[in-house]
């Protein structure tokens, strides 16, 4: 993550929960990352009901390329999405579990530097969440 940062003399984590999880009354883990107080990393993941509720439109204009990460991911110069489906939705009346997964910079690096790095970094990301959530590609049971 370090290229993704710049210089500073206080770095802190507001990280939401003690561990990571998502049910349906926790549907939402997000960590920031602050130097010298101002936010410069965030890292989120929500549980949605429905593949379709994932919507990236509004990250068009960034013009994310294809990611090989999940079920779909993308990148551009500040960051990444990505999501996997830990139970399918059996009809429009019976919701299934997938997790989408972001990260972001507020301060974006060199335009060459983010995608470089956001990459691998939501691959980790999504194999992490897999793990933690045992669910997808990356469970283990």
């Amino acid at each position: 993550m370090s290229p993704l940062l710049p210089g500073g003399d206080k770095v802190e984590f507001d990280v939401d929960g003690a561990y990571f999880s998502l049910t349906e009354d926790h549907d939402s883990a997000t960590c920031n990352l602050y130097v010298d107080g101002n936010t410069y990393f965030l890292a989120s993941a929500d549980l949605r009901k429905f593949e379709t509720s994932i919507d990236w439109t509004s990250i068009d204009p960034a013009q994310p390329k294809p990611l090989d990460a999940g079920d779909k991911g993308i990148v551009w110069d500040s960051g990444a999405a990505a999501y996997f489906t830990c139970e399918p939705a059996k009809n429009l009346n019976t919701p299934g579990k997938y997790v989408e997964l972001t990260l972001s910079t507020h301060y974006p690096p060199a335009r060459s530097r983010g995608p470089s790095v956001l990459a691998p970094l939501m691959k980790q990301f999504v194999a992490f969440a897999q793990r933690e959530l045992k669910c997808g590609a990356g469970a283990t049971s």
